[in-house]
């Protein structure tokens, strides 16, 4: 579970990063593994006014030397060497910061979170520039102007960009800043909401939280159920769905006691049934699901199937066109008619 929250906030954190920079095309966050939370099911973690502005593939390099690329963010996109090592490619290929790091991450607000030799964490900027120390036990990247990151007693604060403590590190978990409040755990295992200030907002009383996205948050109640609350911590969506995401474009998806995939709009109404395996967000108007053969397509915000699901896997929509994969694993790009684009 908590290897799956990690995946979840990191994927949230590029969307979020990808979103502040109008960043353009890369693979469906969903399916790369970016460091935080995340919710019962794959990816969740991401946010609604936070979608992200990237392709639905991974960069095209000039040569096939690399074990690993990653997404482009902020112009670079993080690569492993077959050494093992990570460091920075440009749009053109070319290694533009040395494969020297343990671990890289993803660009945002001009820094990029990397591991050294040692285990720890640091910053560089775009240069390669070691910006602040590698000192850390973990970090995560930056967001609103300011990064989580866990100390030698396990407990997680945040730092500014110049590597000054601004929220000191004394919670057993915490989110990445968006729309002003960031999530925490303390020590009682109880989920609430500080301001960048290290205020305590919403007090610590949810079994999970997670980020606010267009004004409401996702929070778990003590039996495990799901529901939304606003910046004020009233509880606006009765705890009710066995899981849900957040908001995207005005809806929500949601699962229900038999698993099924759905939409609510923010008054906590069902406009789309539960009835599909799996729903992601909706993006450009669109959102992909998946049947009960397995197969994707795609809906409108009125339920209305105006892809027929025939793909293996199906991602979201970006600037028009969208990637799918076909039964033998290979991929093309459709438009927002199904048409296959060459």
């Amino acid at each position: 579970m908590i290897m799956k929250k990690k995946l979840t906030v990191r994927i949230a954190l590029l969307i979020v990063c990808a979103l502040s920079i109008n960043t353009t095309f890369a693979q469906d966050v969903r399916q790369k593994p970016i460091v935080k939370k995340q919710t019962t099911t794959t990816t969740k973690q991401t946010p609604a006014s936070t979608k992200k502005q990237t392709s639905t593939k991974k960069p095209q390099t000039t040569n096939h030397k690399w074990k690993d690329v990653g997404n482009y963010s902020e112009g670079l996109a993080d690569v492993r060497d077959a050494n093992g090592k990570w460091g920075f490619i440009d749009k053109t290929g070319r290694l533009v910061i040395p494969c020297q790091w343990n671990f890289a991450g993803f660009f945002c607000e001009g820094l990029a979170r990397v591991k050294d030799a040692n285990g720890k964490w640091g910053f560089i900027d775009k240069t390669g520039q070691v910006v602040i120390p590698c000192k850390w036990e973990g970090a995560e990247s930056f967001s609103d102007g300011l990064a989580c990151v866990r100390a030698a007693n396990g407990k997680q604060g945040y730092i500014d960009k110049t590597g000054r403590i601004v929220i000191p590190c004394k919670w057993k978990e915490a989110w990445f800043f968006y729309e002003g409040l960031a999530a925490v755990k303390d020590a009682n295992d109880k989920f609430g909401y500080i301001d960048k200030t290290g205020k305590i907002v919403i007090p610590c009383q949810w079994k999970d939280a997670w980020f606010f996205s267009e004004g409401l948050a996702k929070v778990m109640d003590d039996n495990g159920k799901c529901g939304f609350i606003d910046k004020t911590g009233r509880l606006v969506i009765p705890c009710q769905w066995k899981d849900a995401e957040w908001f995207y474009e005005g809806l929500a998806n949601v699962k229900d006691a038999n698993d099924k995939w759905g939409f609510i709009d923010p008054t906590g109404r069902l406009v789309i049934p539960c009835k599909w395996n799996w729903a992601k967000d909706f993006s450009e108007g669109l959102a992909a699901v998946k049947d009960d053969n397995d197969k994707w397509g795609y809906i409108d915000k009125t339920g209305q199937v105006v892809i027929p699901c025939q793909w293996k896997w199906a991602y979201d929509f970006r600037e028009g066109l969208a990637a799918v994969k076909d039964a033998n694993g290979n991929e093309f790009y459709i438009d927002k008619t199904g048409k296959v684009v060459k």
